[in-house]
């Protein structure tokens, strides 16, 4: 249900609120399983982390005063998704591609009333479908094929920090593309947010650097 509900309210974030409430969401969701992990899950946190979860809330905060709507909307998506893998880390001893293979099952099962509900014709036009299999393949399969022979050749804290690339990317789209406004305020709160992953992931930064020099 968390899966699902993550992929149904970031998909309607991006068509009906914006762009920037999708992106900030996935550069919170992290650092909200963090905190969900050491609240529920108990895992220690040291003093540098707690520090950077207080900047990151002060950032949505800030964020909230100036588009409420916004700030909503992306603590949902990234709340489902940080309880998403809280979940996961209790189902160790489970075969993940089993797990993974039965959760994508029951999402389609939960979506599929909708889906009768508001079935208005089955699509057979080259452009829904053309766009379907670049979503698919080229937006979904490679980047997770990739991400997971990535580990191969590269630490996984490095593969950690790359992560942070997508979040602020899709930022650039929608200011650069789809000419979302980004305000004073809202400019503030990001790179506030920034700075918190920044401080959150520094033991991470500074093995990477220690291994570029070796």
């Amino acid at each position: 249900m968390l899966l699902t509900l993550n992929w149904y309210t970031f998909i309607y974030a991006v068509n009906n609120v914006s762009l920037k409430s999708a992106a900030f969401a996935y550069m919170v969701c992290p650092l909200i399983t963090a905190f969900g992990g050491f609240l529920i899950l108990k895992e220690e946190l040291s003093k540098i982390k707690l520090i950077s979860l207080g900047i990151a809330l002060l950032s949505i905060v800030m964020l909230a005063t100036g588009s409420f709507i916004e700030v909503v909307w992306s603590v949902i998506i990234a709340a489902l998704y940080a309880f998403y893998l809280i979940i996961q880390r209790k189902m160790q001893h489970l075969d993940k591609l089993n797990v993974l293979a039965l959760q994508i099952t029951l999402a389609v099962v939960m979506m599929l009333p909708f889906y009768i509900a508001h079935h208005a014709g089955f699509p057979t036009g080259i452009w829904f479908w053309g766009h379907i299999v670049a979503i698919a393949v080229v937006f979904t399969i490679i980047p997770l094929f990739l991400s997971l022979y990535a580990l191969i050749g590269i630490p996984s804290s490095t593969l950690g920090i790359i992560i942070y690339v997508n979040p602020i990317i899709a930022f650039a789209v929608a200011v650069l593309y789809f000419d979302e406004h980004i305000s004073v305020n809202q400019l503030m709160a990001y790179l506030l947010l920034l700075s918190a992953v920044l401080l959150f992931n520094w033991n991470l930064i500074k093995d990477i650097f220690t291994l570029k020099r070796k």
